[in-house]
C-alpha cells in the first residue's frame, strides 16, 4: 500500500493498528522526494540519515505502548520550513552570507513537534530573508508550483506548500506576516492556517546569528500546513502556546471550541472584491464556489454588511505596520535615499505605493498612531464577529502567477485579468486578517480554467482559532479538498 497522500490522522491510526511502521512511512517519504523533487525543489535542507533513525526510535516508543494522546506525532514524517532553526541543520533565510549557519537549539515549534513525536525529514525552501512571495534564493535556488513548473509555489512558505502537494511528509509548520502560509497554500491546493497573533511561540523561527530570544511579534505568526482541515488542527494543537521562556513552564492554551458544529448554523459574511485592488475571475469564482456551498448547507450568507472596518484604511494600516516594523534597521544612508523619493511624492498620493514608501521613514510617533487605529479596526472586527462567525475572503487576486525574479521586487508587477497592478499590492487581502492579528484558514475552492489551484480564506474571531477550522473542515466534506497535482506519479 502506498501512503504518501494520506493524512496524519489515516497514518496515526494505521501506525496504531500495527498496519504500517514509522520506518516504513520515512523510506517512501525519503524516495518520493529522491524521485519527484527534482522538479520541484521544495525540500532544500533533506535530513534523512536522523529522520530514519527518529522513525526507528517512534516504533520502538509504541512498542513500549507510549500513549498517543500524549504524542500525537508519533512517527508521523513532516518538514519544517527552512526559517525555522533545527539543531545541526543550517538556517539561512536564503540569505548567502549565512549559508554556514548552524544553529546549536532547537526553534520551540521544532521541540514541539518532536516531543510529539514527528519525523523530521528536512528543511524547506524561502525566499530571500523571507520578503517575496514567491520561493527562491541563490543558495537553493527556485521552488516550483507542482501544478504547472513555469508559476511560483508562493512564498514564504512556498518549499513547505509544494512539499505537501508532492507527498513529501503529511504535514509541515510554516510562518505568516504577509499571507506567507496563506498564500503557498491558495496556489498549491493545500490548507493553512494563520494563528491568531501570539497564540503559538515563535522563538528559534529567527532570522541566522541573531539570539533565539522570547520576543512578542508585531504581525508574524508561525502555523500549521497541512493537506487536510482536521490535519491542521491536530497541528495547531501540538504548535499552540506561549513560550515557557515567559511563562516559566510548558503551558498549553485552551482554545475555545467552535462556535458551531454543523453547517446550518454558521453565519457567514463573504467579502469578494476590495475597492483598492480588483479581483480576477478565478478567484472570484472560487469565493462563489464556497458561498453557494456554504448557502446550500443552510448557513446563513450575508454579502453586504455595514460592521467591517473601512478596507481601504485597514490596507494602509497593514502597510504602514508591516513596511515601518521591515526597515528599522536600514543603514542611515539608505534612509536619506528614501526620504529624498518620499519628498517628491504628492501630498495627494494615497496609492499604497505612496503609503509604502512614507512607512519607511515613520517615526515612533507615526507608529504609534498607526497602531492606535489598528485598535480602532480590532474593535470593529469585535463588533462584525457579534454578528458573523467568519469571513470569507480571497487570499490573493489571482491563483499562481510565472516565476519573477526582477531583482527589483517594487517594479514588478501582477497581472489582474490582463491588467498590471504594483505586485505587493496584492498583499491587501493578507492584511485584512494580519493587521487586526485574527486567525485565518485557507482552504481550496476548486481550480481555474488553466487548472491551476484557487484557495479562499475564512477569518475568524481573535482566540477563536476552532471557528475557522471547523467551517473548513464541514466546506471540505461539502467541495471537497485536495487532490495531487496530476504532474506526480501516484505510487512509488
Amino acid at each position: 500500500m502506498e501512503w504518501s497522500f494520506h493524512t496524519a490522522e489515516e497514518l496515526a491510526a494505521a501506525l496504531r493498528a500495527g498496519d504500517v511502521s514509522s520506518v516504513e512511512l520515512t523510506d517512501e517519504a525519503i524516495a518520493r522526494i529522491e524521485r519527484d523533487d527534482k522538479a520541484i525543489n521544495a525540500v532544500c535542507v533533506p535530513d534523512f540519515d536522523r529522520a530514519r533513525a527518529a522513525a526507528r526510535d517512534a516504533d520502538r516508543a509504541r512498542a513500549r505502548g507510549e500513549d498517543h494522546e500524549e504524542r500525537p506525532l508519533l512517527g508521523i514524517p513532516v518538514t519544517v520550513k527552512e526559517s525555522f532553526n533545527v539543531a545541526g541543520l543550517p538556517t539561512t533565510w536564503g540569505m548567502p552570507q549565512h549559508r554556514d549557519f548552524v544553529p546549536a537549539e532547537d526553534a520551540v515549534q521544532v521541540s514541539r513537534l518532536k516531543a510529539a513525536g514527528a519525523v523530521v525529514l528536512g528543511k524547506t525552501n524561502v525566499p530571500l530573508g523571507l520578503q517575496d512571495i514567491q520561493t527562491f534564493n541563490e543558495i537553493y535556488g527556485t521552488t516550483h508550483n507542482p501544478w504547472d513548473h513555469r508559476r511560483t509555489s508562493g512564498g514564504s512558505s512556498g518549499g513547505s506548500a509544494a512539499a505537501l502537494a508532492c507527498g513529501f511528509g503529511a504535514l509541515s509548520i510554516g510562518s505568516d506576516l504577509a499571507g506567507s502560509l496563506r498564500t503557498p497554500a491558495h496556489f498549491c491546493g493545500v490548507y493553512a492556517h494563520k494563528p491568531t497573533l501570539g497564540l503559538a511561540a515563535t522563538r528559534g523561527m529567527i532570522p541566522p546569528a541573531e539570539p533565539a530570544w522570547p520576543v512578542d511579534l508585531d504581525l508574524a505568526v508561525v502555523g500549521p500546513m497541512a493537506r487536510t482541515a482536521r490535519d491542521l488542527t491536530l497541528l495547531l494543537d501540538v504548535m499552540a502556546g506561549p513560550d515557557p521562556l515567559t511563562f516559566g513552564v510548558a503551558h498549553r492554551l485552551a482554545l475555545p471550541p467552535a462556535r458551531h458544529e454543523r453547517l446550518q448554523d454558521f453565519r457567514v459574511l463573504v467579502i469578494g472584491e476590495h475597492p483598492l485592488l480588483p479581483t480576477g475571475a478565478a478567484v472570484r469564482a472560487g469565493v462563489e464556489r464556497v458561498a453557494a456551498a456554504l448557502a446550500d448547507g443552510g448557513a446563513r450568507v450575508e454579502r453586504h454588511s455595514p460592521l467591517p472596518p473601512d478596507l481601504t484604511e485597514a490596507a494602509t494600516l497593514y502597510m504602514q505596520l508591516l513596511v515601518s516594523g521591515s526597515v528599522a534597521r536600514f543603514p542611515i544612508e539608505s534612509l536619506e535615499q528614501l526620504r529624498a523619493r518620499a519628498d517628491e511624492l504628492s501630498a495627494d498620493d494615497r496609492s499604497l505605493d505612496a503609503a509604502r514608501l512614507r512607512a519607511m521613514l515613520f517615526s515612533h510617533r507615526d507608529w504609534m498612531e498607526t497602531n492606535h487605529r489598528r485598535e480602532v479596526h480590532r474593535h470593529g472586527w469585535r463588533q462584525v464577529f457579534a454578528e458573523f462567525d467568519a469571513v470569507v475572503c480571497p487570499i490573493t487576486p489571482t491563483p499562481a502567477f510565472p516565476h519573477d525574479h526582477h531583482p527589483n521586487p517594487l517594479e514588478r508587477l501582477i497581472d489582474i485579468d490582463g491588467v498590471e497592478y504594483p505586485y505587493f499590492d496584492q498583499l491587501v487581502w493578507a492584511g485584512l486578517a494580519t493587521m487586526p492579528g485574527l486567525p485565518a484558514t485557507a482552504i481550496p475552492a476548486g481550480r481555474s480554467p488553466e487548472g491551476l489551484p484557487v484557495g479562499v480564506q475564512l477569518i475568524g474571531p481573535m482566540f477563536e482559532d476552532r471557528t475557522p477550522l471547523r467551517l473548513a473542515e464541514l466546506l471540505e466534506q461539502k467541495i471537497g479538498g485536495f487532490h495531487p497535482p496530476a504532474s506526480i506519479t501516484p505510487s512509488v
